[in-house]
C-alpha cells in the first residue's frame, strides 16, 4: 500500500471506505486520532484553516465539537457522539455537519503490522445521492492533506516518546 496516499472505495449503495497507511505504531496514530492538542495540529484540510475548538468527551454517549476557521473568518463546524470507543482499535461516532448535511456514522478501525498503522474509515451516508454529494465535494483531498500533517505529527510525537 502507498504510504502517501488515500484510497476511497465506494463500498455498496451507501458507503465510503477510506484507507491509509502511516508510518506509526498503533498506540501513537490513536492518541494523534483522539487527544485535542494534536487533532488541532493535524485535522484541518487545505491550507488557510485552524481548529479554535476541538472538543472530545471520548467514551460511549460523550459529545465531540470542532470548528474550523479560515484565514478570512469563515468558519465551518461539526458534531457527533461516539457510539463505541476501543483503545487502541476502535472509534465509531456520529458526525454531522449541520445544513444540508445528513448526519452520517463513522467507524475508524486501526491495524498495525511491522510498526506500521492502516487507518479504515467507514463513512456510512443515509443514501447513494448523500455519499455521492459528499465525495463530489473534493473531502478525499482534504483528507490527503490532513493525513500528510498527521504523518508529520506522528513523526513528532514519536520523538517525543
Amino acid at each position: 500500500m502507498n504510504t502517501a496516499t488515500v484510497k476511497a472505495t465506494i463500498q455498496g449503495d451507501r458507503e465510503l471506505v477510506v484507507t491509509r497507511t502511516f508510518d506509526a505504531p498503533r498506540h501513537l496514530v490513536y492518541k494523534a486520532w483522539t487527544t485535542p492538542k494534536y487533532v488541532k495540529q493535524w485535522m484541518l484540510g487545505p491550507d488557510g484553516w485552524s481548529m479554535p475548538v476541538c472538543e472530545m468527551d471520548l467514551r460511549p454517549g460523550g459529545a465531540w465539537h470542532f470548528v474550523w476557521r479560515k484565514d478570512d473568518g469563515t468558519e465551518m463546524e461539526m458534531r457527533g457522539v461516539h457510539k463505541e470507543v476501543k483503545p487502541p482499535e476502535l472509534v465509531v461516532s456520529t458526525e454531522s455537519w449541520g445544513g444540508p448535511w445528513p448526519e452520517t456514522l463513522n467507524t475508524l478501525v486501526l491495524t498495525e503490522k511491522d510498526g506500521k498503522t492502516t487507518m479504515t474509515l467507514t463513512i456510512l451516508y443515509v443514501s447513494k445521492e448523500a455519499r455521492d454529494a459528499a465525495l463530489q465535494t473534493g473531502m478525499t483531498k482534504g483528507m490527503e492533506l490532513s493525513f500528510q500533517r498527521l504523518e508529520r505529527e506522528l513523526a513528532r510525537m514519536a520523538e517525543e516518546a
